[in-house]
């Protein structure tokens, strides 16, 4: 494994990220393809041996029991202190004014309850999930700040937004003397690439370091066009996602691939490990290969040319997800 820090802050990563939201009662949540505990428990352990030390989950994933299989695993397989756990608030997880959004309300209520689920008294990383355009951006920022010096959260991010928004809060922050945000998730992958507009470019300005999720597309760029998965039969939130642009940068994937004699996961990976702007992608894993295959990618290489190969098919698309 290799390991660097996020963005210009003074935290350590891994280079890849667990995404945990495959983890999970799959009979309470948004999915129904999540693995159970002890589905869930080799990946975990995987990670571990593999050096993964980006533990990645949010409290509305599988309505917070994927935070209980983190936290569970956590002490089971590493120390606290080795592992640099982030989550996420903002989605629904009751009514009522704590149960969403990025009021003061509901994240001083909703920290806690993370907290609890993942049974440790820190966060490494907090992530906000979305943007509130319901609550200002000063209320937002402060009591962000203020779980920063109660010493509940070390490090705060930021999930999948416009780039003005982003600017907002990091803007408020400056303004005040509140802490600010080291990082952004968002999706970034060769079939999804709209973030290059403005996002990516602000963040690297910003020092703020990119811990993209669906790094390989939600699976698409780990297969030819044509195959069909198990899990992709069933996600309807992958399958929102899918244009009639995708096939040929996915046909571009599988020809270099079999050009390098290498999966296509690690091609498509290796790409999104190429932009400097890029900390640690975070992966999915739902069968024994896919972090062996990311930590692999770690190895790979690509040329100039076969780069220019790869981003040739793509088509400018509308914004997405949020």
């Amino acid at each position: 494994m290799q390991y660097t820090r996020l963005g210009r802050s003074g935290l350590t990563v891994s280079r890849i990220g667990l995404g945990c939201m495959s983890y999970g009662d799959p009979q309470s949540g948004l999915h129904s393809w999540t693995l159970d505990e002890d589905a869930a428990a080799p990946f975990f352990r995987q990670a571990v041996e593999l050096g993964v030390t980006l533990w990645d989950t949010a409290n509305v994933y599988q309505s917070g029991s994927s935070e209980e299989y983190v936290g569970r695993a956590m002490r089971r397989y590493a120390r606290r202190e080795e592992i640099v756990l982030a989550t996420k608030v903002s989605g629904t997880m009751h009514a009522g004014p704590g149960g969403s959004g990025l009021s003061r309300a509901a994240i001083l209520e909703q920290v806690d309850a993370s907290l609890s689920r993942l049974g440790t008294d820190y966060i490494d990383l907090y992530q906000i999930h979305r943007f509130d355009g319901d609550v200002p951006v000063e209320e937002t920022m402060e009591a962000l700040h203020d779980i920063v010096r109660a010493g509940k959260v070390r490090y705060l991010g930021a999930s999948s937004m416009y780039a003005w928004q982003f600017a907002k809060l990091q803007s408020a922050a400056a303004q005040h003397g509140w802490t600010s945000f080291v990082s952004m998730q968002d999706q970034y992958n060769l079939i999804k690439r709209e973030e290059e507009r403005e996002m990516l470019p602000m963040c690297a300005d910003m020092g703020v370091g990119a811990v993209p999720y669906s790094p390989q597309g939600k699976g698409r760029l780990t297969r030819p066009r044509d195959a069909v998965t198990e899990r992709s039969a069933v996600d309807t939130v992958a399958k929102a996602f899918d244009t009639d642009f995708d096939g040929p940068v996915i046909d571009a994937v599988e020809v270099l691939a079999a050009e390098r004699g290498v999966p296509m996961a690690q091609i498509a990976l290796a790409w999104v490990l190429s932009k400097p702007v890029v900390s640690a992608p975070i992966v999915g894993a739902t069968k024994p290969h896919h972090l062996a295959d990311a930590a692999a990618a770690l190895e790979l290489q690509l040329t100039a040319e076969e780069v220019r190969a790869l981003e040739a098919p793509y088509v400018t698309q509308a914004p997405f997800w949020y």
